[in-house]
Order: structure tokens, then sequence, then C-alpha cells
């Protein structure tokens, strides 16, 4: 039970946070299939920088994952800005935006990987072998009957991603900002009338989603995958806004989607390890979630109420 639960949770939570920065994005009003290309990226800009302070430091020291964090967020939030102007300055169609960017980000990064390998061993590997980031057991919590596992051999990540995923409930739901976002992606013309930037906001919910979503893919590399390679672009990001569409485009619902995701995946997993059953079958049930996406897409898509305003052009000019 208890690795049903740590393994659970230590998918669930990165989940969550490319699953919140859609939230911001898609509540502004602007349609986001790019997770998946920004998560790609801001993996690798945090495992470039993992890689390069290990050459200068010498072997990966704790620390380095708080660098390998904030590269991620700046990776993914440069990346972000090609979606952001495509969709909000150039006007085109947000949906062929973010596969465009999707395409993108798996080619560069490739590219790149294979490049800094070759001047810095000599082998165009288009892998960086990143290694598993420590992991630290909160004393009281996990004595708890049962649910004792969620505080056992966590990840630094794992803390970081639950304060941010409350601020972002936060900032949304008690701001201004929030507020204004949240007319964005209902009624821009409502906001526009009322003083409020609609261009300015969007960019801003990218920006976010770009950042979140860089740290998430960061968090997959330093834990599930212990390196940076095209493993990362396994359908996360997709998986990701799956959760954030059954989450019905609210932060708290999404939460639980994940968790859910998360479990699952971790439980089939036990699972076939507990019947002795081969690798291939684990793999093979490395699926789980996305059947589980199918089933709840059949049973609860009628349910859902995306953003009015989601994937529409705004022009200030026009009434």
């Amino acid at each position: 039970m208890d690795m049903i639960l740590i393994d659970g949770l230590s998918f669930a939570l990165p989940l969550l946070i490319m699953a919140v920065g859609g939230v911001f994005c898609e509540r502004s009003g602007v349609t986001m299939l790019a997770l998946e290309g920004l998560q790609g990226f801001g993996a690798f800009t945090g495992s470039a920088a993992v890689i390069l302070c290990g050459l200068r430091w010498g072997a990966n020291t704790p620390w380095f994952i708080y660098i390998a964090m904030a590269a991620s967020m700046a990776g993914g939030l440069l990346f972000s800005l090609i979606h952001a102007a495509l969709c909000v300055k150039f006007r085109a169609q947000q949906v062929i935006s973010g596969i465009a960017v999707n395409t993108l980000a798996m080619a560069l990064t490739t590219f790149l990987t294979s490049v800094v390998n070759g001047i810095i061993t000599g082998e165009p590997s288009n892998k960086f072998q990143i290694g598993v980031s420590m992991r630290f057991t909160v004393p009281v919590l996990s004595k708890i009957p049962v649910l004792g596992g969620l505080f056992k051999n966590m990840y630094p990540f794992e803390i970081v991603i639950l304060v941010l995923t409350l601020a972002a409930w936060y900032v949304l739901y008690k701001t201004r900002f929030g507020l204004r976002l949240r007319s964005c992606g209902e009624n821009p013309r409502s906001l526009d009338a009322a003083g409020g930037n609609v261009a300015k906001t969007r960019w801003l919910a990218v920006i976010i989603c770009g950042a979140f979503s860089g740290l998430g893919g960061m968090f997959f590399a330093y834990s599930i995958s212990a390196t940076f390679s095209t493993t990362i672009y396994m359908g996360y990001g997709y998986l990701a806004i799956a959760a954030l569409i059954f989450g019905n485009w609210k932060i708290l619902p999404t939460f639980a989607v994940c968790l859910f995701f998360g479990f699952a995946k971790s439980a089939g997993y036990q699972f076939c390890l507990f019947l002795g059953m081969p690798g291939n079958y684990s793999d093979l049930l490395m699926v789980l979630p996305y059947v589980l996406t199918l089933l709840l897409l059949i049973f609860f898509s009628s349910h859902n109420h995306p953003p009015r305003a989601a994937g529409e052009f705004f022009d200030k000019g026009k009434r």
C-alpha cells in the first residue's frame, strides 16, 4: 500500500502542476494543447542546467534540484512565448499552434541534447543522465496508518507543487488578477469595457502555464525517468489536459483527477509485481491512465463546461 501511495503521488503531482498551468491558460480564453511541448522544453533546460552544474562543481548534489527548477521554469516560460505570440498577437488558430509547438519542442530538444552531449563527451547522445532527486520522510505524519505512505520517501518537488497549487488557487479565485483572468475567458468584452487589458491578461496566463509546465517536465525527468530524453514526450502533457477538462477547468477537482490517474497507474504496476508478471505486462499497464481518460470521456464529457470564450480571438475594435 505504501508503494502505491508513494509512486502514485510522485506521478500525480507533476501532472497536477501542468494541469494547473493549463487551467490558467484556458480560463483566459487561450486553448492550450502545447503542454506536452512546454514540459519537454522545460525538462531540457532544467536537465541541461544540472549537467552544466555537474561539470562545474562535480557530482550531482542535493541543491542542484533548485537550479533545475529555476531553469526549467525559465525554459518553459520562454518557449510558451511562441504560443502566446501566435495566438494572442498574430491570431493563429490555437489548436494548430499548440500542435506546432509540441512538434517543434520534440525536434529542437532532441537536436540540442545531441549537440550538448557531443560538445561535452564527444558522443552525440540524445539523453541527459541526471539521476534521481533526493527524498525525505516526514517524521510524525509517516506513522499514520494507511495514509502514512503519502509522507514517506517524498521528493522535495512535491512540497513545491503543493505550495504552488495553493498559491495558484488563491490567485485565481481570490485576487483581482484572477477575476480578470476568469472574465477574459468568459466574456472578454466585459473585461475590456471595465478597463482591463485582454491581450496582456492572456499573455500572462500563457506565460504562467509555460513556467508551470516546464516545472512539471523537470520533475518527471528528475524522478520517474532519471534522464532527459524523448521519454518525456510520453503523453503526460495530454494527460494533464484531460485532467483539467475532467476537473471542469477548476483547480481542486483537477487535483482529484490527477490523484486518480496517479494512484491508478501505481496500483496497476504494483498489481503486476504482486502477481509476478513479466515486465511487458507492467509496460502494458502504463497505458492505464489513458484508458481511464477514454472511459471518463464517455461518461462525463457532457457535464463539462469550458470557458465560453476559449479559442476565440478578441478584436477590440469589433462590436
